[in-house]
């Protein structure tokens, strides 16, 4: 089967292709994103994804604009990479059967090596065996082995993944860090996460993973038997084919404090700014990602298994969310940047106190304008309401004489 074959087999929704569910992800409104930054009217050769998440944006205008996609999370890094990169035509399908033989060729030296170590989820399993087989292999976090590549195996066992999709995951993984510092590794990565996510039996997120009820027993269940070949091939496929390169454009990725990359991005640059709404800390829902990719054998804490290092944004915290909003703004403007800033009404601080500021900060130089869009935001599993109904708006404050 070709390659044009197989994708159109692949479902596609968008022009951005679908990695990963994210809180406050803005790929269901995409539209009114590019709105207002047209609505902001300026010319610029710079777009600034400060806050990048799953790089969703970024995609969307590198078209546009060169593009500087920023996160502190490493595993933004990852999608950004994905999709600014030029992956349409450089890549076939003998390259996903490459990366497929040798994953499978690490997975069995790992297995071979650890023949000791059997988890099987017969088809007769009873509630009691199970119960015991993960418990089983949540004890490996204390087990010493005998190869590389092991930190899934070692500290994820058992709980948002079987012992065997672990394997799985760091065998991937290997096969990933021999390609990196090329667009392979980002394209391996971001169809690993892909598949991670669709065999987690969490709730959409890391946070925690579901403890066993005899309510929920047969659903984990069925995601301790899904497979990653399937999920992998159909991400890989995808990426490569609808991702292409731009034209006269550049790119830019880091994974710096929002403050940080402020201060070097060009002047006159449109600065998308989408920091955190609420006192979740994405470090907390997505560390097992942020681990994946540092691969790094942290040191973890929790039933979670959080990574002792996890950033913690001073947006999420009632104490300093208005100093961060003031930091951002003054940042913004010693740039003679242009900025729009994505929020909604759950929030920590109102659209009104935020509008204040940012006209107290930039003063009469500045215009500025708020657009506004109901939107339906996913709770990924934080309560019994899966979702609830929002404003989401952006407030433009755009420098003037600098307009299209």
């Amino acid at each position: 089967m070709s390659i044009q074959e197989i994708a159109t087999e692949v479902e596609v929704k968008a022009k951005i292709p679908h990695i990963l569910k994210y809180m406050g992800s803005k790929r269901e409104i995409l539209g009114f994103v590019q709105e207002a930054i047209e609505a902001l009217d300026v010319k610029a050769e710079w777009f600034c994804d400060l806050f990048s998440g799953t790089s969703v944006v970024a995609g969307t205008f590198k078209n546009k604009y060169n593009v500087m996609a920023n996160d502190v999370q490493m595993y933004s890094a990852i999608f950004s990479n994905t999709y600014l990169s030029d992956l349409n035509g450089n890549f076939s399908i003998e390259d996903l059967d490459m990366v497929l033989q040798e994953a499978l060729s690490y997975r069995n030296e790992f297995l071979k090596i650890h023949s000791e170590l059997s988890f099987k989820y017969l088809e007769d399993i009873t509630y009691e065996k199970f119960d015991w087989i993960e418990n089983q292999q949540r004890k490996l976090i204390d087990h010493e082995f005998k190869i590389g590549f092991h930190l899934f195996a070692k500290y994820f066992s058992g709980t948002y993944w079987s012992y065997e999709q672990c394997v799985w995951i760091d065998s991937f993984r290997a096969v990933a860090e021999k390609y990196k510092g090329s667009s392979l590794y980002y394209v391996i990565l971001s169809s690993l996460i892909f598949g991670m996510s669709y065999m987690s039996q969490s709730t959409g997120h890391y946070a925690q993973y579901r403890d066993l009820t005899d309510s929920n027993f047969n659903d984990i269940l069925s995601y301790r038997k899904r497979d990653i070949i399937p999920y992998f091939k159909r991400k890989f496929t995808e990426l490569i084919t609808m991702i292409n390169g731009t034209k006269n454009r550049k790119y830019l990725v880091t994974t710096m404090d929002y403050l940080d990359c402020l201060r070097i991005i060009p002047e006159g640059t449109i600065v998308y700014a989408d920091p955190p709404y609420q006192s979740v800390h994405y470090s907390r829902f997505y560390h097992a990602l942020e681990t994946l990719v540092r691969y790094d054998y942290p040191t973890v804490k929790y039933k979670g298994r959080y990574r002792e290092d996890r950033h913690q944004s001073p947006f999420c915290l009632k104490t300093k969310v208005e100093d961060a909003f003031i930091n951002m703004f003054k940042a913004v403007k010693a740039r003679k940047a242009h900025i729009s800033l994505s929020y909604a009404d759950t929030g920590m601080i109102s659209k009104e106190k935020i509008t204040k500021l940012g006209e107290e900060i930039f003063g009469s130089g500045y215009k500025v304008q708020i657009l506004s869009k109901s939107h339906v935001h996913s709770k990924m599993g934080r309560s019994d309401e899966k979702e609830h109904d929002v404003e989401e708006y952006i407030i433009n404050f755009r420098r003037n004489g600098n307009t299209a």
